[in-house]
């Protein structure tokens, strides 16, 4: 059991730490979307787009890069007293209000599938059914399969009029990354209280 622990922490770690630093680039990404709005504006016709790219830019490095920021422990907090206690005494606290925690991605999990499966044209009341009815279709038909069960694809109500799917992909992705992590957390903290080593060394303030 100890072991299979271990793997998901290890694993859910080394993915989310890949993920992460690969967003931090999409920062300059939305910088570069911006200055061509600056200066489009100012020398050229003004884009349409640029602010709604920059926007879904900001989106999925925000997103993408939470699971990162909570391995390293670079959230912003309110730490006054919580500063002060001990390692014992943090990952006490820790493995109690991360439970509220799971509670509050799953919410917003189950919202981001429902708000995706909608993108894609469902306008049930049950994303599970969309989403197992998609994945069934993609197995016995592929692609051409899974495309009989996507409707109307929603747009944004803008002059640009971008489809809203990929920006809701990326968001449930990300949500669901953070859930795995807030997990991993869960479960170095409770090992933390029964004196067991998880992880290895660490590495820059990320454990390895």
């Amino acid at each position: 059991m100890l072991s299979v622990v271990r793997a998901y922490v290890r694993s859910v770690n080394s993915m989310n730490r890949f993920i992460g630093r690969m967003a931090m680039y999409l920062i300059f990404a939305m910088m570069a979307v911006l200055m061509f709005s600056v200066i489009s504006k100012t020398f050229f016709v003004p884009s349409q787009m640029t602010l709604e790219i920059a926007q879904f830019i900001m989106v999925a490095y925000f997103l993408l890069g939470g699971p990162y920021s909570m391995q390293t422990g670079d959230h912003v907090r309110m730490d006054l007293v919580y500063g002060g206690w001990s390692d014992t005494t943090k990952a006490a606290v820790d493995s109690v209000m991360v439970i509220f925690l799971f509670i509050y991605l799953a919410v917003l999990l189950y919202g981001a599938l429902g708000s995706t499966a909608y993108s894609l044209g469902y306008f049930g009341s049950n994303p599970f059914e969309f989403w197992g009815g998609l994945f069934m279709a993609f197995i016995t038909g592929g692609i051409d399969g899974a495309a009989e069960k996507i409707g109307f694809l929603e747009r944004t109500p803008t002059a640009w009029r971008p489809y809203m799917w990929p920006i809701k992909s990326i968001m449930t992705i990300g949500i669901f990354l953070m859930l795995l992590q807030a997990i991993s957390a869960w479960l170095q903290d409770i090992a933390k209280l029964m004196g067991i080593e998880l992880l290895g060394a660490k590495l820059k303030g990320v454990e390895l």
